[in-house]
C-alpha cells in the first residue's frame, strides 16, 4: 500500500574528518552520513526506527554539489548564520558513507569558528535532508522500520553537541510530500495505490482554492520542489492496470476517511501550537531560538505559556534601564574613560612610581579586584544581588562585562613597561627592519661602486657592474600562555595580572638579546661558506691580544683596509663600538675615558679611540672572558639585521576566556629574527 503524507526536513548528526584540514583553501571534509538507524517520534501514531540507504542510486546529491550552504546551527533565516558552503562537486558516496568537503567564508565573523575547527574543539555537524520516499517494514516483535530509498540532503551545519537525542525534527513547520511505501500492506493486483491526496488535477486545484497556504507552506514551494519530481516518478512506478479497478470495499472507505480526519486534525492542532508559541514570544520580544526548542520539544500551549512568562521574569530581574548620554563631538567614550580609569588605578596599586595616579582613577583607588568585577557587571546592566564571590567573578570572567578588557589593558601596559626597560645592547651596533611575512628575506650585500675610468676621445663610457653576495634569513615565532583563574579574582591576587605579564615582558627582551648574541659568540658561516669571523674576511686577528691601545689600533687599522667584494676598492671602515665581556668592562671604560695629565706621553690615549662607544655585554663571558670586538655603525655599513612582524614590534600580548581553563588565558608572543649581514663591519680579537 503507498500513501502520500506531509513531512518536515530532518536532521541527522555527522561528524568532521580533522585530518582532512586544508588551511590553504580554509576547507575541511566531512562525512555527512553514514545511514545509520535512529529512533523518530512520529509527528502522528507510533514511534519508529528510521534508516537512510546509502545506495548511490537512492541519495540525490544535486542540491550538495551544487553549493549547498554550511550554516551555524541550522539558523536558515539569517544570513549571517551562513559561514561556508560544501565545495561543488565535492560530495560523493564511498563504502556506505556520504562525504563532501567544506570550504569556509573568509569573513572576519568566521575566522573563530575556524581556528576552533583547527583545534578540534569544534567537531560535530549536523545535516539537514528531506525525505521522497519511505519503504515501511515491521519485522516481528520490533518497531516499524521506515527506510528512505529517495531523499536528498540541502545543507550542513556546525552545532556545538553532534549526538543530539531531539536531531531531525521539523524545523520552523516546514513541510514536503512523502511516499510511504509499505511491504506488509499490499493493495489488491491491479488497484490503483491509496494515496492521502488525489492526483487529479482538477482535485488538486480545487483543493488549493479553499486552502488558505500559511507562510511556511508558502515558503516550501520554493525550498522543497523535489517533492514534485518525487510523485512524477511514484507515478511512472505504478503498474498498469489491464482493467478497470474494483470499488473499494465499504469498510476501506471508512476506514481511510477516518485515517484522513484524524490526520487533518493533528495537523491543525500542531499549525495552531507552532503559531501561538512563535506570537507569545514575539510579542513579548523574546529570542526566536527560544520560542523554536519550545516547539522542537512539543510543549503544550499552555505549558509554553506558562514558560514564556517565567523567561520575561528572569529578563526583567537581570536588565536594568540607563538613561541615554550623549556625546558632545570630539568627545571621549564613556566606557573608554572608564576602562582607563579603572586600569590606571590598579597599575598604580602595582606600582606607585611607574605609574602615577591619574584624577579620572581616583574614584576606583583601592577597590579590589572583586568589586570591581561587581562594578563592571552592574555597569553593563546585569544585577549581582544575592550573588556569591564564585558567581561573580564567574560572570565577570565570560559575560559582555568590559572587566577582561580592563584586565588585559593591566597586562599589556606592565609587560610593555618591564619589556622596555630590560637593557638591550644590541640596538646600538645593529639595523632594525620589519618584515611583511614569515617568508625568508634576501639581503644583498653590495660591493663597492666601480671606478671610473678616463674616458677617450671617441666619447665611449665603459660600462661597470656592482659586485654582489646574497645572505638570507626569516623571522621565527616565539610564545607562551599561562592561565588565570577565577580564585585569583576571588583572593584579590593583583600580582597574577600584573607580575606575571611583567616576567613575561623580561623574558622577551632577554629572548631577542640571546638570538642576536648567539650570532657573535657561535660564529655562524655566511653566503659564501666561510665563518663570519675568519681570517679569509680579514676580521679576526692572527694572535690574541690584551685590550689595550696598541691591539685596539692594530684592529682599527684592519677595518679601514677591508676591500669591497672586487678585493681591490678600499672601504676605509671606521669603528664606533668597542664590545667587551663583563670581566673587560672597567678595562674597556678606563681606555675611552677622559685622559688626564699622563706621567709619559707614551701613555696617552688617542681621541679617535677615545671616541669609540663601550658595549658591555654579559652574554659574552660564557664564550670567552677575553675576546673584544670592533663594531662599525650600521649607519655606514652593515652589521646584524635583527627584524619584526610588521604591525608586531617587540612583545605582543593577547587575552581571552579561558576554554580549557575556568579563568582568563594569556597568550605571549614574539615574531623575531636576525642575521649577520656583513662581516666587514665587524672585528674580533680572541684576547689574553
Amino acid at each position: 500500500m503507498e500513501q502520500t503524507i506531509e513531512l518536515p526536513a530532518f536532521r541527522r548528526s555527522a561528524e568532521l574528518a580533522p585530518n582532512s584540514i586544508d588551511p590553504e583553501t580554509r576547507s575541511v571534509e566531512v562525512i555527512w552520513s553514514t545511514g545509520a538507524r535512529v529512533r523518530r517520534a512520529a509527528l502522528f501514531g507510533e514511534p519508529h526506527d528510521e534508516e537512510l540507504s546509502m545506495a548511490p542510486e537512492h541519495v540525490r546529491l544535486e542540491r550538495l554539489n551544487a553549493g549547498a550552504p554550511f550554516l551555524k546551527v541550522h539558523e536558515a533565516h539569517d544570513l549571517d548564520a551562513v559561514i561556508g558552503s560544501v565545495v561543488p562537486g565535492s560530495a560523493r558516496i564511498e563504502n556506505g558513507q556520504g562525504i563532501a568537503r567544506i570550504r569556509l567564508s573568509e569573513r572576519d565573523a568566521v575566522g573563530d569558528i575556524w581556528r576552533d575547527i583547527e583545534a578540534g574543539h569544534i567537531r560535530a555537524v549536523s545535516i539537514g535532508y528531506q525525505v521522497h520516499r519511505f519503504e515501511i517494514s515491521k519485522p516481528d516483535g520490533q518497531r516499524e522500520l521506515w527506510r528512505a530509498v529517495d531523499w536528498t540532503p540541502f545543507e550542513i551545519s556546525a552545532v556545538p553537541v553532534g549526538a543530539d537525542p531531539a536531531a531531525g525534527f521539523r524545523a520552523k513547520g516546514e513541510h514536503h510530500d512523502c511516499v510511504l511505501h509499505r511491504r506488509d500492506a499490499p493493495s489488491e493486483q491491479g488497484a490503483t495505490p491509496m494515496t492521502d491526496k488525489t492526483e487529479t488535477s482538477a482535485e488538486t486545484a480545487e483543493q488549493k482554492g479553499n486552502t488558505a497556504a500559511t507562510p511556511e507552506e508558502t515558503s516550501m514551494t520554493d525550498d522543497h520542489t523535489g517533492a514534485a519530481d518525487t510523485q512524477t516518478r511514484a507515478a511512472d512506478t505504478k503498474p498498469k492496470a489491464t482493467k478497470p479497478a474494483p470499488d473499494p470495499a465499504p469498510e476501506d472507505r471508512a476506514r481511510s476517511v477516518d485515517t484522513d480526519a484524524l490526520v487533518s486534525e493533528a495537523r491543525a492542532q500542531e499549525r495552531e501550537r507552532v503559531s501561538t508559541i512563535h506570537g507569545l514570544a514575539d510579542k513579548l520580544q523574546l529570542e526566536r531560538g527560544f520560542a523554536d526548542d519550545l516547539i522542537k520539544r512539543g510543549v503544550s500551549i499552555d505549558e509554553a505559556r506558562r514558560l514564556i512568562l517565567d523567561q520575561v521574569a528572569a529578563k526583567a530581574d537581570e536588565t536594568r534601564t540607563f538613561p541615554h548620554v550623549s556625546i558632545p563631538l570630539g568627545g571621549r567614550d564613556a566606557t573608554v574613560t572608564r576602562r582607563e580609569a579603572i586600569s590606571n588605578a590598579l597599575l598604580h596599586r602595582y606600582s606607585p612610581t611607574l605609574f602615577p595616579l591619574e584624577d579620572a582613577a581616583r574614584e576606583y583607588r583601592g577597590m579590589t579586584l572583586m568589586e570591581l568585577a561587581r562594578e563592571s557587571l552592574e555597569t553593563a546592566g546585569a544585577s549581582t544581588r544575592g550573588l556569591s564571590r564564585d558567581e561573580v567573578a564567574t560572570r565577570a570572567l565570560h559575560s559582555t562585562s568590559d572587566f577582561p578588557e580592563i584586565l588585559a589593558a593591566v597586562t599589556n601596559k606592565t609587560l610593555r613597561q618591564a619589556y622596555e626597560a630590560y637593557p638591550r645592547t644590541f640596538p646600538l651596533f645593529c639595523r632594525q627592519v620589519l618584515a611583511t611575512d614569515f617568508k625568508a628575506m634576501h639581503r644583498v650585500q653590495l660591493g663597492e661602486a666601480p671606478q671610473l675610468l678616463k674616458v677617450g676621445e671617441s666619447g665611449e663610457f665603459k660600462r661597470g657592474t656592482l659586485g654582489e653576495s646574497k645572505e638570507s634569513y626569516r623571522i621565527e615565532t616565539y610564545g607562551r600562555v599561562v592561565a588565570i583563574t577565577r580564585q585569583v579574582l576571588i583572593n584579590d591576587d593583583l600580582d597574577a595580572f600584573t607580575r606575571i605579564p611583567a616576567m613575561y615582558g623580561n623574558s622577551i627582551a632577554q629572548l631577542e638579546s640571546d638570538v642576536v648574541w648567539d650570532i657573535v659568540t657561535s660564529n655562524p658561516a655566511m653566503a659564501d661558506g666561510t665563518a663570519l669571523f675568519h681570517s679569509t674576511h680579514k676580521n679576526l686577528a692572527g694572535a690574541g691580544a690584551a685590550l689595550g691601545v696598541d691591539s685596539v689600533g692594530l684592529a682599527r687599522a684592519a677595518m679601514r683596509k677591508q676591500t669591497g667584494l672586487d678585493k681591490k676598492t678600499v672601504l676605509n671602515i671606521r669603528p664606533a663600538f668597542l664590545i667587551v665581556p663583563a670581566a673587560l668592562e672597567l678595562k674597556a671604560e678606563q681606555l675611552v675615558a677622559q685622559n688626564l695629565v699622563p706621567a709619559q706621553s707614551g701613555n696617552v690615549v688617542p681621541q679617535s679611540i677615545r671616541t669609540l662607544s663601550p658595549i658591555a655585554e654579559p652574554r659574552l663571558d660564557a664564550a670567552s672572558e677575553t675576546a673584544w670586538y670592533l663594531a662599525a655603525s650600521p649607519n655606514q655599513i652593515d652589521t646584524i639585521e635583527y627584524a619584526y612582524l610588521e604591525g608586531q614590534q617587540g612583545a605582543y600580548i593577547e587575552t581571552r576566556n579561558g576554554f580549557d581553563v575556568d579563568g582568563v588565558e594569556i597568550k605571549c608572543r614574539l615574531d623575531f629574527g636576525a642575521k649577520a649581514i656583513d662581516w666587514r663591519g665587524l672585528y674580533k680579537n680572541p684576547g689574553a
